[in-house]
């Protein structure tokens, strides 16, 4: 049994910056990781593979750039690593890209079973949490989102038992197999490569499958795939904050100028 874990390449927010012009994102010199989420969807499909001995292949949509990603992938101990990049696949949306990734996973399936499609809750440069459920309406796969641990896998009777994170409260729920998983930072903590895997990953191959191999109608990929775009994107201003009054020798007198710049600002009604 396969299972298949969905990483993307971000940039570090901490980092961002957008040309004003084109209102894309400058590339050069930021760094990029791999999103925060999607760790722990990695994680998780390694420790079924330590427990079942299932395999597991990582893939990723993105620009050339995004091998190292998947290279980070192999050095924790994933068994195989694909990069989906083309021009074609550039500017697209959440339904666009998850067309791309289920007709990869689609081709993994042709040769060996996938069991379980995992995926982190969402990225941390698009927030939309939409990809996951994307993919799992597409391949017709047992949808469970918002993961924190998993209960029960048995790739025997094709049956899986997860906890889910709600607002106060907790949900379990099982399904059958084949699934897929959307993930929060609760489930677990990533690993850390060893010294040996990280250098066994930089003479790993990265598989490479660009239109040729998935052979997608361009006009359901892409930009031209793409029914929502972002017409405008910045960095929003900031002003500088500012202390008033004394809080703690003067409560009372810091309130009364507080109000008074609320109500200057025409921040607060009476």
């Amino acid at each position: 049994m396969l299972v298949v874990a969905c990483i993307k390449q971000v940039p570090d927010t901490t980092q961002v910056q957008i040309d004003p012009e084109t209102n894309t994102l400058v590339r050069e010199g930021i760094p990029f990781i791999v999103n925060p989420y999607d760790t722990h969807a990695i994680e998780e499909a390694l420790r079924l593979k330590d427990r079942f001995g299932v395999r597991v292949a990582a893939i990723s949509m993105g620009p050339p750039n995004a091998e190292a990603t998947l290279r980070k992938a192999l050095a924790l101990g994933v068994d195989e690593a694909i990069l989906l990049s083309d021009r074609v696949f550039g500017g697209a949306d959440t339904l666009a890209t998850s067309n791309v990734l289920s007709a990869a996973i689609s081709r993994l399936s042709e040769r060996e079973e996938v069991g379980l499609v995992i995926c982190g809750k969402q990225t941390i440069d698009g927030d939309t949490a939409q990809v996951g459920p994307g993919i799992a309406t597409r391949l017709g796969l047992s949808q469970l989102t918002l993961v924190d641990r998993i209960e029960e896998f048995d790739p025997e009777r094709k049956v899986i038992r997860v906890r889910r994170k709600l607002e106060g409260r907790h949900e379990i729920v099982e399904a059958p197999l084949p699934a897929m998983l959307t993930v929060v930072r609760e489930l677990n903590r990533p690993r850390y490569p060893t010294v040996p895997m990280r250098l066994a990953s930089a003479d790993a191959g990265v598989q490479v499958w660009n239109n040729e191999v998935l052979k997608l109608d361009v006009n359901s990929i892409g930009l031209k795939g793409s029914p929502t775009w972002v017409s405008r994107i910045f960095s929003p201003e900031r002003e500088k904050g500012e202390i008033i009054g004394d809080g703690v020798n003067d409560p009372v007198g810091t309130a009364n100028l507080l109000i008074d710049r609320l109500l200057g600002k025409d921040l607060l009604a009476i």
